[in-house]
């Protein structure tokens, strides 16, 4: 079993406290799986959710005539947010590792992106890198905090996981299609029909309490990308970002974008790969012991 931070050690020993001291049958166990299932979902989006907290926020109450530009209190809120996660032991070292690589693919691609008018952000504030403010990394690395706290808190295992060298070569197209499709031939079907001749065998098994459920792991890439396209959808409405088509007013992003979340998941799986080593189920992963905790 992997290890846990604080939180989701007492998330865990506070299932256990309330079944082994409550009668019931297989209902309150089901229950009680879905309601851990519902805390450690909630948990591995913290980041991500206090940042989009921080951005509602900040669009609902944030005064346009303050002295510190919105897209600087974003960025500090975001740096803020990232220190007291590691300086309260809610996120690992390691984890951050992770999650700082994320920050610069991420920041890369918004610098290309935003050059070629793919969506833009207010001119303001100084905490930028040419058009783009700081913050829109931490989106990104948010992503990265959601699937390095998902692979540990679920002890995900896989069946008939595909290479990662196989999947780092898929992974490197799917990033440089981003950028080329500007000027070539975009190739996104191709790498999406490439994802799932690579993934379409592979089958995760998932702990959540006492059980272990499991989905083919190309339905789990597309339920976090339909989430992320929801997400998305605040950020805009909140005017952190905007697309072209939104300029004039704000409407819904194109359910087109799905397809565009769903392969950069495929890049976010390949990262966290590579530090968290995908690994079969075996007989010691099926007994399902308790969470131990995390050292930093």
């Amino acid at each position: 079993m992997r290890n846990s931070t604080s939180v989701e050690q007492y998330i865990d020993d506070l299932a256990h406290r309330y079944l082994d001291n409550a009668r019931g049958g297989r209902l309150r166990a089901g229950l009680t799986e879905f309601v851990v299932f519902g805390l450690k979902q909630a948990w591995a989006c913290v980041f991500g959710a206090a940042l989009l907290a921080v951005i509602i926020a900040a669009r609902l109450w944030y005064p346009d005539n303050a002295a510190l530009a919105r897209n600087d209190f974003l960025t500090i809120a975001a740096i803020v947010i990232q220190i007291l996660m590691i300086s309260f032991r809610l996120e690992t070292l390691r984890e951050l590792r992770v999650i700082l690589l994320f920050h610069v693919v991420g920041t890369v691609m918004e610098l290309f992106k935003t050059d070629v008018g793919s969506w833009a952000y207010e001119a303001e504030g100084f905490l930028r890198i040419g058009a783009v403010p700081l913050f829109s990394g931490f989106m990104y690395a948010a992503v990265g905090s959601y699937m390095v706290r998902v692979f540990r808190l679920f002890d995900l295992r896989f069946d008939r996981y595909p290479r990662r060298w196989i999947t780092a070569l898929v992974a490197a197209a799917i990033y440089v299609n981003f950028f080329s499709h500007h000027y070539i031939f975009d190739a996104r079907w191709v790498l999406l029909a490439a994802v799932v001749l690579v993934y379409g065998r592979c089958v995760m098994h998932f702990r959540v309490f006492r059980r272990r459920f499991k989905m083919p792991i190309l339905v789990s890439f597309l339920l976090v990308a339909l989430f992320i396209w929801f997400a998305e959808n605040i950020g805009t409405w909140s005017r952190a970002w905007l697309y072209p088509n939104q300029l004039n007013g704000w409407q819904a992003v194109s359910i087109d974008k799905l397809l565009a979340w769903f392969l950069l998941m495929i890049i976010s799986v390949v990262l966290v790969a590579w530090v968290y080593k995908p690994e079969p189920l075996d007989a010691d992963a099926a007994e399902l012991p308790r969470l131990r905790r995390v050292s930093l």
